[in-house]
C-alpha cells in the first residue's frame, strides 16, 4: 500500500486562501476611492482622477497596514533568526519607496493649485508597489503566525502525551 504525502495540497490551499483574503482586504480599501473615481468620471473630470490625492491616500493605508503586518511578522516568532533583517528591510522599504512618497504628494497636491504632470504616472506606480508590497507583508505575517501554531499544536499534543509513533526501518529481505 502506498503512502501519499498530501502536506503540499494542504500547503497549497493555504496558501490560495491567504491570497484570496489580502485581495479581499486590498479590494475593501479601494473600493472607497472606486466610488470617488465614478463619482469624478460622473461629473466630466476624467483624468482629473489622477490629479486628486486619492490614490496617494490609498497607497499610504497600503503602506501602513503592511509596515504593521511586517511588524506582527517580526515580533511573532523568536526563532526568525537571520529572516528578521530581511524583515526590516522590507518595513524600510515600504516607508522609503510608499509611505513617505505617498505623504508627501498627498500634502503637494492639496496644498498647491497647479499639480505637476508626474503626479499621474507617479500615483498609479505608488499604489501598486503598496499593492505588491501589502501582499508580501501578509505572507509574512501568515506564514509566521501559522508556523507558531502548528508548534503550539505539537507542544500541546507532546505535553497531552501523545507522542508520534516511533520510526521502524526495515531492511529490504531479498
Amino acid at each position: 500500500m502506498n503512502r501519499y504525502d498530501v502536506s503540499e495540497q494542504k500547503n497549497d490551499k493555504y496558501f490560495v486562501d491567504t491570497m484570496y483574503g489580502t485581495y479581499a482586504d486590498i479590494l475593501f480599501i479601494l473600493f472607497p476611492f472606486l466610488v470617488i473615481a465614478l463619482q469624478r468620471v460622473w461629473n466630466e473630470e476624467g483624468v482629473e482622477i489622477l490629479k486628486q490625492p486619492d490614490l496617494s491616500i490609498a497607497a499610504a493605508i497600503l503602506a501602513g497596514m503592511g509596515v504593521g503586518k511586517f511588524v506582527l511578522g517580526l515580533i511573532g516568532d523568536k526563532d526568525l533568526g537571520h529572516y528578521k533583517e530581511r524583515i526590516v528591510f522590507f518595513i524600510a522599504l515600504t516607508l522609503f519607496l510608499v509611505l513617505g512618497p505617498a505623504l508627501m504628494l498627498i500634502i503637494k497636491i492639496v496644498s498647491e493649485d497647479e499639480v505637476p504632470k508626474f503626479v499621474v504616472y507617479i500615483q498609479p506606480i505608488l499604489l501598486i508597489i503598496a499593492i505588491a508590497l501589502y501582499s508580501t507583508s501578509v505572507s509574512v505575517h501568515k506564514i509566521v503566525s501559522r508556523k507558531v501554531d502548528i508548534d503550539k499544536r505539537a507542544q500541546d499534543a507532546m505535553e497531552e502525551g501523545d507522542a508520534p509513533p516511533p520510526l521502524v526501518i526495515q531492511s529490504k529481505s531479498e
